[in-house]
């Protein structure tokens, strides 16, 4: 159970605390997106494996979903690190540190918010939050193309990381001068048993994925998948063991009991399946196939954000009047731009940067008339005393899913690229997204008929 408190800030002060945490979640947000219109750049210098290429994403998603707390100093060091980096596995557990420090950073920001934010300026605030989320994935892809291009002082892709450093530390030094403290509930203790076993699960559940190709999936690699099933097993009740001692299990167990709420973070898991692989596999496409710079290719991806932030503000309202049709709708849309990038591609040998730019416009609002109302409806079944609870099993649902999505999909385009064709590959990633979506489209409509 967790503890309501207040902050005691004055009323002008509070925005600039705002600003200091919203600009940690920039951040983060930037980071998710920069580094993948880097990644073929990297995987050339650093003599990469398409598996080891897959990891750098993957492995900074897992840590994500399984830490609880970490801070921007953390993830400023870790982002060093990654730009330091020699070889693709120690740029992989760069990237591990990265998303767990990552994973210290962002949850603060919503709490920080709900905590400040009490009265009539909450929807000011969150509609602050949810413009600037929008905006970083803009900044990102852009960010990402600019960096590699101008080759700054001959670093290359090694600035997408480095770039994190000085903000880092315009944030921390704002943060340490004007960030009130928080009270912590007394006698809680953190549950180190239960981030161990999830994170041990989804590592060999994922990871054989990633690197299954490189080793001609030996027999060792479907072993290992089976004991992360094992192991994933074993969480449930070693959680209610922790419960059942005093401690304070990872998710709260009464949630799983929750219909409602089981069917809504399915339909979030196969959601954000489609979400960071669908980057992924754009941008290695444009690149590789289509052999689009990297800056290009980072423009193409800005008015698919900017779109997403276009239909993110407007879907809050139109959800109000329709509920989780609006959500359906986002997914039949995500459907449409899918469809309309596999035409593109068959249809037209070598299709220019703005025409694909302007088909994923289609895909990109669908997107943000999911994603931007889907944590509302989801989370709207659970009673208030678990609202703390949902909200991190809502955060993890969704870091697994993007993980997940960029080790099976990835490993299913990289697969056909190799013994086919780029074409080919984009076609069949596609029709996984898309039937990801329709999963998702299909539980968020069960999630009705269960309230």
């Amino acid at each position: 159970m967790h503890q309501i408190v207040t902050m005691s800030v004055d009323s002008s002060r509070r925005w600039w605390v705002l600003a200091t945490v919203v600009a940690a979640q920039f951040m983060f947000g930037v980071d998710a997106f920069i580094v993948n219109v880097a990644i073929p750049t990297m995987a050339v210098e650093l003599h990469a494996s398409a598996a080891q290429i897959e990891a750098v994403i993957a492995i900074y998603l897992i840590a994500y979903a399984t830490l609880v707390v970490a801070g921007v100093a953390g993830f400023s060091l870790a982002s060093l690190w990654c730009g330091l980096a020699q070889s693709g596995p120690e740029l992989i557990i760069a990237r591990l540190a990265q998303g767990a420090t990552a994973a210290l950073m962002v949850p603060q920001v919503l709490a920080t918010l709900h905590l400040l934010f009490a009265d009539s300026a909450r929807a000011r605030a969150f509609g602050i939050y949810g413009i600037v989320l929008g905006l970083a994935g803009a900044a990102g892809f852009l960010l990402g193309g600019v960096l590699v291009t101008l080759d700054l002082a001959g670093l290359g892709w090694r600035a997408v990381f480095f770039v994190n450093v000085p903000f880092g530390t315009v944030i921390i030094a704002a943060a340490l001068r004007i960030m009130p403290t928080v009270p912590h509930s007394a006698g809680t203790r953190l549950d180190i048993p239960g981030a161990v076993v999830l994170f041990a699960g989804l590592l060999c559940l994922i990871g054989p994925l990633l690197f299954g190709h490189d080793v001609h999936w030996s027999p060792w690699v479907w072993l290992v998948m089976v004991g992360g099933v094992a192991i994933i097993t074993a969480f449930v009740p070693l959680e209610r063991g922790i419960a059942r001692g005093g401690g304070v299990p990872l998710i709260d167990l009464a949630l799983l009991t929750d219909v409602a709420f089981m069917r809504g973070l399915v339909a979030v898991f196969f959601f954000f399946f489609a979400n960071l692989s669908f980057y992924l596999v754009m941008t290695m496409f444009m690149q590789n196939a289509l052999h689009i710079p990297p800056l290009q290719a980072g423009l193409v991806f800005v008015p698919l954000a900017l779109t997403f932030v276009i239909a993110s503000r407007q879907s809050g309202a139109r959800a109000k009047h329709r509920g989780t049709l609006v959500l359906i709708e986002g997914c039949a849309l995500q459907i449409a731009g899918l469809a309309a990038i596999a035409a593109t591609a068959a249809l037209i040998e070598v299709p220019s940067a703005l025409l694909l730019a302007l088909v994923l416009m289609i895909f990109g609002y669908g997107q943000g008339l999911v994603m931007a109302p889907l944590s509302s409806a989801v989370l709207s079944t659970v009673k208030p005393a678990s609202a703390g609870a949902g909200s991190g099993m809502y955060g993890t649902t969704t870091q697994i899913g993007n993980a997940a999505g960029v080790a099976a999909i990835g490993a299913v385009f990289f697969a056909i690229e190799a013994a086919s064709s780029a074409r080919l590959a984009l076609h069949a990633a596609c029709a996984l997204f898309g039937l990801s979506i329709i999963i998702c489209a299909a539980f968020l409509s069960w999630m009705r008929r269960a309230t």
